[in-house]
């Protein structure tokens, strides 16, 4: 347990101070596990933390004083945000529901909380995109394998070039059985992605198969490179795949960002744009297509096409990654 005092003492029992307080009430939430969750909501927290701090916040330390009031005058700070042009609604969305589970976990239970995000914010977000992916450069993404390379995290590197070439998540790049889809890949020109899914998809009941072109065979030689001895995938026999994130990847994203790649996810939608114009013969939405306009037939098979092989099944989600029909 991480409580360091009672729980009803100063933040809860959680310690001293507000920003360490709320991780390790997550760490104790989700019991050590799902790291990135854990990152992501420790990281709007602090954002929180850092308000409470500032001159217009409160000036709070402990939990315990943050009542519904205090909550409401965030959202506020944070509609101000959004109107003048410095945060995305998704990100202010995102930042008022890790506020309502850092203090679910500090508190034990939902006393204390902003029932609607966007209500709060007076604005719904929208899921379709609006931005060019990065990483649809092929010289942007080899300039991005190279620094990577030079400073030795291959395996990462490995990572990239997977999400770019067949779309794999982040988690599904790490933990692909990359043997076996080497061999897919050379007796049926396709590769089953499985390891590593969201949601349960994985296993005969969900295939979600992907052409294995002459990139995706590269990628997966590259990969089959870096693995480590021993080991199926890119993560070693004796690592987890929390310390892998933590020792490898995390170190990695000032490196992408100084090579104009925002994350790992911006290759999977680049692949997404790629696979609609190859599908198509148009360019996707999010880079001026307008295929929806001309022949919507097509525009819905690519979609369709494009959504089982990122695992979706959901035409819907499709406009997250290539934009919608305007």
């Amino acid at each position: 347990m991480a409580l360091v005092g009672r729980r009803d003492g100063r933040n809860f029992g959680y310690g001293r101070q507000l920003s360490y307080a709320g991780p390790q009430a997550l760490k104790d939430l989700f019991a050590g596990g799902h790291f990135a969750t854990v990152r992501a909501h420790s990281d709007r927290w602090q954002a929180f933390v850092r308000w409470c701090r500032s001159e217009n916040g409160p000036g709070y330390n402990d939990a315990r004083q943050i009542d519904r009031q205090t909550l409401q005058d965030y959202a506020a700070y944070l509609r101000q945000q959004i109107q003048q042009g410095e945060l995305c609604i998704a990100t202010a969305q995102n930042r008022l529901s890790s506020v309502n589970r850092t203090l679910a976990a500090m508190r034990g239970d939902q006393d204390v909380r902003i029932a609607s995000p966007s209500q709060a914010l007076g604005q719904q977000r929208s899921s379709v995109r609006t931005r060019a992916p990065d990483g649809q450069d092929h010289q942007q993404v080899q300039r991005v394998l190279e620094a990577l390379g030079e400073q030795q995290y291959e395996r990462v590197a490995a990572i990239v070039l997977l999400a770019r070439t067949t779309g794999m998540r982040l988690r599904e790049a790490i933990l692909a059985n990359l043997p076996r889809l080497q061999r897919e890949a050379e007796h049926f020109g396709r590769i089953n992605i499985q390891d590593g899914t969201k949601g349960g998809r994985s296993g005969a009941s969900a295939p979600r198969w992907v052409i294995a072109n002459e990139a995706v065979k590269a990628a997966l030689q590259f990969a089959r490179h870096a693995v480590p001895t021993g080991s199926r995938n890119l993560l070693a026999r004796n690592e987890s795949y929390a310390a892998f994130l933590q020792q490898s990847v995390l170190p990695t994203r000032e490196t992408l960002h100084k090579l104009e790649l925002k994350c790992f996810h911006e290759l999977r939608a680049a692949y997404a744009c790629e696979r609609y114009e190859q599908l198509t013969g148009h360019a996707a939405p999010v880079n001026g297509g307008y295929c929806y306009r001309i022949d919507r037939d097509l525009d819905q098979y690519a979609r369709q096409h494009i959504s089982l092989e990122l695992g979706h099944n959901r035409i819907d989600v499709v406009s997250a990654y290539i934009g919608g029909r305007a």
